[in-house]
Parts: structure tokens; sequence; C-alpha cells
């Protein structure tokens, strides 16, 4: 999956998405006039206060039209439903609001709408947790539910035109959710620092956004208001999403999507059950070693020269916020039996294989290897 368009010896940066950050940036909203749009979320924020906020920074002029009946691990059957709503209402502007799921969704639409109508839509992503990254991304993972498993789907044409960041949707979130999220964003910061397609460009937005985590994300579980780690968080999600994808991901989220397709475990939660194990899988080549360390370093989570402590430190981080913000560190913690896993383990072994993230992974793995690292965290 091409991150980076070009040969080999040719990398293109590409920058379409405006990114409108901090407080009141919801009011971006009041440029649009005269259009039709889709608005796609979930049940929960289509009933909540966070929907009225958004709706009365929408003209008067517009017709408003809501798909709510995202779930997590947006499904083929989802992105049906919704691009049947999109076509018959000849939509001008296509909005995600909610979490990754719901901004996957949206761009599962645009992914598939291109086969049936050539018509140009603007698209509006608007997070409301700080984790994924999909509002400046150009990737949406969607689950087949016939046979459990997650694609990653690659497109420019789902790379948002604009991306708002208001942090008022982010102040209340439950700590589970900050916890999940805030792990997904060091995980993708990781990966991209080791991606294959990684450059100093991607670097260093990889490296602030592990920075911003090291400094804020504990801060922002802790005291729902500390408004100032909230914003923090908010913006290293998106600085981890446009690391990402310039450099490409790798093993640890390539596992991590078919463990939640299989097993139902959140995603952040899963990327962060996955990490150390990857880390210490990964850092069995010298120069991934070298890489990893030098994060460490780079983030602030240790002054070790050696390679190998600062590995041992950064691992050790990862396992001390995690236990601090009470997350569950094992598979068996998640609730998962012994015997699911081992009905589950060989099948998700093959697709986490197959899974796109893998094509811009710089360490090469087997079918043995995921199932050892899937046994590792049981």
């Amino acid at each position: 999956m091409p991150f980076l368009l070009g040969d080999e010896d040719m990398k293109d940066l590409i920058n379409k998405t405006e990114i409108v950050f901090q407080a009141k940036a919801l009011s971006k909203l009041k440029e649009i006039e005269e259009k039709r749009i889709l608005i796609i979320t979930d049940s929960f924020i289509a009933k909540s206060v966070l929907m009225n906020k958004v709706l009365r920074n929408i003209n008067e002029s517009n017709k408003v039209v809501i798909y709510d009946k995202v779930l997590p691990d947006p499904s083929l059957e989802i992105i049906g439903q919704a691009l049947s709503l999109y076509i018959k209402e000849d939509i001008d502007v296509i909005i995600g609001f909610g979490g990754g799921s719901s901004i996957d969704s949206a761009k599962g639409v645009i992914y598939f709408a291109k086969e049936v109508t050539n018509k140009d839509v603007y698209f509006i992503a608007i997070p409301t947790t700080s984790g994924t990254g999909s509002e400046v991304t150009s990737v949406s993972v969607i689950k087949d539910n016939d046979t459990q498993v997650k694609h990653l789907l690659q497109s420019y044409d789902m790379l948002p035109d604009l991306a708002i960041l208001d942090t008022c949707l982010v102040k209340e979130l439950p700590k589970k959710i900050i916890a999940n999220t805030g792990v997904d964003v060091l995980t993708h910061a990781i990966e991209a620092y080791v991606g294959k397609n990684r450059s100093s460009y991607s670097d260093a937005l990889a490296e602030k956004a592990g920075e911003l985590v090291v400094k804020y994300l504990y801060r922002s579980y802790r005291n729902m208001n500390d408004i100032e780690s909230k914003e923090e968080m908010h913006l290293a999600s998106m600085m981890a999403g446009m690391a990402f994808e310039m450099a490409g991901l790798g093993i640890n989220h390539a596992i991590a999507h078919q463990i939640g397709a299989k097993l139902q475990i959140p995603h952040g939660l899963c990327n962060g059950i996955l990490l150390t194990s990857v880390i210490g899988f990964n850092s069995k080549v010298e120069s991934m070693k070298k890489r990893y360390a030098n994060y460490a370093r780079k983030i602030g989570v240790t002054t070790a020269k050696d390679d190998t402590e600062a590995v041992n430190n950064l691992n050790k981080f990862i396992e001390v916020l995690q236990a601090i913000m009470d997350m569950p560190k094992s598979l068996r913690e998640c609730n998962v039996s012994k015997e699911k896993l081992l009905e589950t383990k060989n099948q998700i072994a093959e697709n986490a294989l197959k899974d796109n993230c893998m094509q811009t992974s710089v360490n090469s793995i087997s079918i043995d290897d995921i199932k050892e690292i899937i046994e590792n965290i049981y």
C-alpha cells in the first residue's frame, strides 16, 4: 500500500487537507452555503450535545441529512447503507463526525462512490477522539462481517479536504477512550518512525507526536478539565496520522486489525497490548533497534546511550503508562478464553500476513513469528 506515491527513487508529499484547530474551529462550517450535506456518525453522537454544536454552525441555506448507524469496526453493510443515502440525496458535502469508525465510514462511502458516480464531493472530517488521525490520512479500515477480516483501503480520494479539530468536542471523553486512543497515537508515531517509507519529514512529525504523548496523555486521562492536555493530544493524534500517512505502518497494526476483527477488542487497546512485543521482535534487527532507541531518546523517556537499555526503557515507559491508565495488558485480561485464542490464532496470523500494513513494514515476519507474538500477549 503506497502511503507515498512514486517509485523507489522518488517520494511525493501530498498536503491536500486544510486543518483548522483549537477553540471555535467548528465555525469554519459557516462558510458552506446552499449545499446538500451528509453527516455520517453513530447513534450516540447523533443524539448528543456534540451534534447540536455542529448543527449550530451550519448555515440554514444548506440541506442536512444524517446517517447515524455507524458501529465500531465499520462494515461493508454500513458503507452500503450510507452510500445509498449519498446517491439518493445527491450529496455535495460529506462530514465524517465522530471517532475513527465514523470518519472511516465516510471514507468508505467516498471510495465506493467513485464506482457509481463521477461527482466530486467535498469531504470534511471532524474527530471527537484524539487517536486515529483519520482526519489527515488517505486510508480506511473496513470490516467484512462474512469473513471476519478487516481490509485496509487506500486512495487519495479519501484524503479529507478539511479537518476540523475543535477541542470542545473532546472535553468529556471517558477515561477508557482517552487511554485507548492515546496509546493508538503512540503506536502510530512509533510505527511511522520505523516505517518503510519514513523520511526526515515524517520523523519530525512522529517525534513531536511522541513527545506530546509523553507530556500530555496521562494529564488528559487524569483530569477532565485540563484543556491544554486535550488540545495537545488532539494535535498529537493529527501529527501521528500525518507521519504514518507518509511513512506507513507495520506489523503492530497488521496484527491488531485482525485481532480486533476476530476477538472484538477496540483497535487502540489491541495496539497497546501488542506494542512492546512487536518492539521486541523488531529489535532483533540491529538497525531497527537503533531506530527505536533513538526514538526513545527523542521523545524524552530515556537518556541511555546504550541502545538495548534505551529500548528497554521505552518498553518500560509503555508498560507503566498502560498500568497507570488501568489498561488491560493481555488478551486474557480482555476476557478472551484460551479456547477462543486457539480457535482463532491461525486465522488471525494468516490474515495479518495479508494485511496491507505489512507492505510498509521494514522487517519481514513469518506466520510462525506472528503466532508466537499472539501467544506472548495472551
